[in-house]
């Protein structure tokens, strides 16, 4: 990633982007104490838009003051600095991220002292779970890691350090052949992907897991609201493995992930093994919305 053409934006400032680099012994690289987003931009007929802009700068927002960090920018800087890292790096589609980290004016557990720095990054990337995941479907395994509990991290903020829990996760998963993991909360109830909500579709009603180990995910309240325009009941309740094991289609939703069906958990077929119709109609009715061509979700678009 380090080696490439661009330009990233930095506490304020434009660095091409092979000079945009922090000091070895920046506390956040040692600690893991910051947050993050993940935000797309999508090619629409009138150029590039990015999708639900404002909801994601917030969720920023809310994790830096749950984990107590004072941001040095505001929203709309940050909203200017998100849409023009897709024009200077002269991208028609792209994925946007803006990171808060603390800096390298000390080390030691306690922060207080190291300064907050604040850079956007933006380059292209494709289908996050391979080409294939959206239209084909992936398999999932259970993991055997548990989300955390919400008095041991605080699960509605999108902090770095959280991302552990997901890579053992993952790396878990992909050893033993499959392409994902679906964690369960302390209590054994399902909770979320290694970096995605999850639905669950039965008898035509589409399910939630009702939990505070997963994130807020933008992406799950896209598909609620496009759930009920479709006229899908959506319900939240606690899941638990076996009925994901026998629901009638699965799938996973996220910034990066976008909409994309399970098609096998546990060695257990769902459904009939491809992507189920409700999945695919909620897929279309995203994927119109991100593109601009939903009138109804317009508002849903910053244009760049």
């Amino acid at each position: 990633m380090q080696d490439r053409d661009g330009f990233i934006w930095l506490d304020g400032q434009w660095l091409p982007w092979r000079e945009a680099r922090v000091h070895a012994l920046t506390h956040t690289l040692h600690y893991g104490y910051g947050c993050f987003e993940g935000i797309r931009a999508y090619a629409t007929a009138n150029g590039p838009a990015l999708f639900r802009l404002d909801e994601h700068l917030r969720r920023l927002q809310d994790s830096a003051h749950i984990l107590a960090i004072d941001l040095p920018f505001d929203r709309a800087a940050l909203a200017e600095a998100c849409r023009e890292a897709v024009v200077r790096n002269e991208l028609a589609s792209a994925y946007v991220r803006p990171l808060v980290f603390l800096g390298a004016e000390k080390l030691g557990v306690d922060p207080a002292g190291a300064a907050t720095h604040i850079m956007v990054a933006a380059w292209p990337w494709g289908a996050y779970l391979g080409g294939a995941a959206i239209e084909q479907g992936i398999r999932v395994r259970v993991s055997s890691y548990s989300r955390h509990h919400p008095n041991v991290q605080m699960c509605r903020a999108k902090a770095i350090s959280m991302y552990a829990n997901s890579i053992l996760a993952v790396r878990e998963a992909r050893r033993d052949g499959y392409d994902e993991a679906l964690l369960l909360d302390t209590e054994g109830y399902v909770a979320e992907g290694s970096s995605e909500n999850v639905f669950i579709v039965r008898d035509g009603e589409v399910l939630q897991p009702e939990t505070t180990s997963a994130l807020d995910g933008i992406t799950r309240r896209t598909v609620m609201q496009l759930a009920a325009e479709l006229g899908l009941a959506v319900r939240s309740k606690r899941i638990t493995r076996d009925e994901v094991y026998c629901a009638d289609e699965v799938f996973l939703t996220g910034t990066a992930a976008e909409i994309t069906p399970v098609i096998e958990v546990d060695r257990r077929k769902i459904g009939d093994g491809r992507p189920g119709p409700l999945t695919q109609a909620l897929q279309k009715a995203y994927f119109a919305c991100v593109r601009g061509e939903s009138a109804a979700h317009h508002a849903w678009l910053t244009p760049v």
